[in-house]
């Protein structure tokens, strides 16, 4: 995957600095499928004056889930699959090759490497999503925030902004509910979103991993309190690097680089965990796509992490 983080001389999204958060997608069920989303909630707001969403009201599935694979192939997309051109000049789009026929499954990235900064063609890669009926779900990337983003969110989420650490846990709240919001216009439909933590080319974390974790801590509990699940793709010594010992134990998404879908597999046994979870997701690079496959065993039920198109 691509990241960054918040680019010098990029102007907050009004909504944001606002405190607002935008609809609602669809809350985590308690049995673990997936659902559709209801119309848009009204948020409420917190101590801070800061938007919080309210939770949308579910239907229960109403087919049966089918008999699980042994593994199921599909694959990511974000801004380097955009036509060339596009994006933020850090990160221009690169029109980089969509998924194989093989995917069922894709996974849609909603930034175009930094937090607040969207994914400038997610809207006509879900259509792509939608128009082969495939299944998809949504990863992001979680970045440090400069000094500029710090000042203007400190104060707008659920965590005292007083204190520093308090400060970037509000950055990260705001973060995911920027993500929400772009899910929301695009009407992206996803019952889990992968938070993508790794250093980055151009863009990188601060020294301070206590510090660094504190934006992932708050990105967390942005998905979850606006109705998702959370998983987290990275890997050991790229974890570390950015947050130290943090853990969540949440699911888990593995690359394997250029080492070839054998390698991807091998990385869903639990040697390979970073932050105390299972492995739901491996993958690897093949002629410049990236493809995933399912982990043996950890996916019984495919609405359990993706919205079937």
């Amino acid at each position: 995957m691509r990241g960054s983080h918040w680019g010098a001389g990029l102007l907050l999204p009004a909504l944001i600095v606002a405190g607002g958060c935008g609809s609602g997608p669809a809350a985590a069920p308690t049995d673990g499928t997936a659902t559709s989303v209801a119309p848009s909630p009204t948020p409420s707001t917190d101590g801070n004056g800061s938007m919080v969403p309210s939770l949308p009201t579910l239907a229960p599935p109403t087919t049966p889930a089918p008999e699980p694979a042994a593994h199921v192939f599909g694959g990511d997309v974000s801004w380097p699959q955009c036509p060339k051109g596009m994006g933020i000049p850090e990160k221009r789009t690169e029109g980089k090759p969509m998924p194989t026929d093989a995917a069922r499954f894709v996974v849609l990235g909603l930034t175009n490497g930094p937090s607040f900064v969207a994914n400038p063609c997610l809207a006509s890669q879900l259509q792509w999503v939608r128009d082969r009926h495939l299944m998809a779900a949504a990863y992001s990337i979680v970045s440090y925030p400069d000094d500029r983003t710090l000042a203007a969110l400190r104060g707008k989420g659920p965590y005292d902004g007083s204190t520093r650490l308090g400060a970037l846990r509000n950055v990260g709240y705001q973060a995911a509910l920027f993500n929400v919001e772009t899910m929301h216009r695009a009407r992206l439909r996803t019952p889990i979103v992968w938070i993508d933590v790794e250093p980055v080319l151009h863009f990188d974390w601060s020294p301070d991993v206590v510090a660094n974790g504190a934006v992932v801590q708050g990105a967390a509990r942005g998905y979850t309190d606006a109705g998702f699940r959370i998983g987290f793709y990275s890997i050991g010594s790229l974890w570390t690097r950015v947050v130290g010992s943090l853990r969540f134990g949440e699911p888990e998404w593995r690359p394997a680089g250029s080492r070839g879908l054998a390698e991807a597999l091998d990385r869903c046994g639990p040697d390979w965990s970073f932050q105390g979870g299972v492995g739901v997701l491996g993958q690897w690079i093949e002629d410049a796509r990236d493809r995933n496959v399912t982990c043996p065993g950890a996916v019984t039920d495919l609405r359990r992490w993706f919205h079937q198109y």
